[in-house]
């Protein structure tokens, strides 16, 4: 998923106690920038194969073995097939007690035919709901691999700095709601004993920009699907059947009004979509059933449970009054991703260090869902976006993730791993995370 680079603000986290904590050791920072540059030419040889070999969730095996490969040569201690999928973690003991930082990157590509020319651009393809689909990293989680295996071999190279535990989470099938990969793997144990995680995305945003926020970042998402099942028929004589095609498009039309004219928008935002329509095989039959799938993103724990009564009663009021009859079915997905908020002020003098010119500023709410979330629930956690689209690209109407036409720079790389670098290296010389007021 993506953090829009919207500067929002009433967002401002201002200068706190928390964030004072952080003081800069130009020395570490310079050696975190030396080691990150000369292994930048090897994580962009990673980026590039992993681009050009992209998997499905929960197939991620290629992927998993290059990660799980490259811990093991470093020295770390290494689990694999966490959860029972693709799932790797490696652990990096320091040589000083200390807290424990979990960093996360997922590693799955999604169903789209790439339509960029690169010398590695994807040519896989693969089934997907029942049919042949190209498989591309549309949504820059080769760039996340790549960078957190970089950030990997930084920090082993200061290990004997390191005051605590670093746990490296490379995690499946983030694209595949409403299971995803973050639940087995917590299930499986990863979270505990960590003290706080943090996570980076790539966006289209000004090249080796950082944005963050406090609080919500992006939304919660639930799957819906909706049959509706009429009476099939000829197409020359429409009068003898239900016909769930014109029903289905009278749901599709009707389910608009959810969010323009039922939901109070200034409280919430909120997202009901169509994501497919599938009904029929041939030109003079009316079919006896249709399906449609699609995704509710809001912000709102009761604006969520209300849209699930809205949109349910809305299919089956208006398939019963053409007499026919809808199945609604709803799968709760991702919660909320959560930045914990004095985690975002302790650690944002850390993202503006590094960012430098390029800046690190604030964003606003983002529509799209993370299951970062699921981490950030057992641990405070901090999500951060990394903007990577070409300088000559206009980033205003640069494509975004899930495009086909969606580019990320391999000069953005090296900020992702000074990020998540320096982020770890700063949660652990402070004590981790900020502990709650009683």
């Amino acid at each position: 998923m993506r953090i829009l680079l919207v500067v929002s603000a009433a967002a401002l986290v201002l200068s706190s106690p928390a964030a004072a904590q952080v003081a800069p050791d130009p020395a570490l920072a310079a050696e975190i920038d030396r080691r990150t540059a000369a292994i930048t030419d090897k994580v962009t040889a990673w980026r590039h194969d992993i681009h050009q070999h992209p998997e499905l969730g929960y197939a991620e095996t290629r992927t998993a073995g290059i990660v799980a490969a490259h811990l093991k040569a470093l020295g770390l201690e290494v689990q694999e097939n966490v959860g029972g999928i693709p799932g790797v973690v490696g652990i990096l003991k320091g040589g000083k007690p200390g807290p424990t930082v979990a960093l996360r990157a997922d590693m799955d590509a999604l169903p789209v035919t790439e339509q960029v020319s690169i010398p590695f651009k994807s040519t896989v393809r693969a089934m997907w709901n029942g049919e042949q689909v190209g498989v591309m990293h549309a949504c820059g989680h080769d760039t996340h691999v790549a960078m957190l295996m970089g950030t990997a071999e930084v920090l082993t190279g200061l290990r004997a700095r390191i005051p605590g535990t670093v746990k490296f989470i490379f995690q499946p099938a983030e694209e595949v709601t409403p299971r995803g990969g973050a639940g087995p793997m917590i299930d499986a144990g990863v979270m505990d004993g960590v003290d706080g995680i943090f996570g980076l995305h790539v966006f289209p945003g000004k090249l080796g920009s950082l944005t963050y926020r406090s609080g919500p970042v992006q939304a919660s998402a639930d799957n819906w699907r909706i049959v509706v099942h009429g009476k099939q028929g000829h197409g020359a004589m429409p009068a003898a059947t239900i016909d769930p095609i014109v029903i289905g498009a009278q749901i599709v039309s009707a389910m608009q009004t959810i969010v323009s004219r039922q939901i109070d928008l200034t409280q919430s935002p909120v997202v009901v979509t169509v994501g497919a329509f599938h009904g029929g095989n041939r030109e003079n039959i009316i079919p006896d059933s249709v399906w449609m799938i699609g995704t509710i993103r809001t912000f709102d724990a009761k604006v969520r449970t209300s849209i699930h009564e809205k949109l349910k009663r809305m299919a089956e009021g208006i398939a019963a009054a053409s007499g026919a009859t809808a199945d609604v079915s709803i799968v709760i997905g991702y919660p909320v991703t959560v930045n914990d908020p004095a985690t975002v002020a302790k650690f944002t003098p850390t993202l503006k260090r590094v960012a430098g010119a390029a800046g690190a500023s604030q964003a606003n709410l983002s529509m799209p869902a993370e299951d970062f979330s699921r981490f950030a629930e057992r641990a405070p956690g901090f999500f951060v976006g990394l903007g990577v689209t070409p300088p000559e690209i206009d980033v205003r109407t640069a494509a975004s993730n899930h495009s086909p036409l969606f580019q990320a720079d391999d000069r953005a790389l090296p900020v992702g791993v000074r990020t998540m670098s320096n982020l770890a290296m700063d949660f652990l010389l402070t004590g981790g995370a900020v502990k709650p007021t009683p």
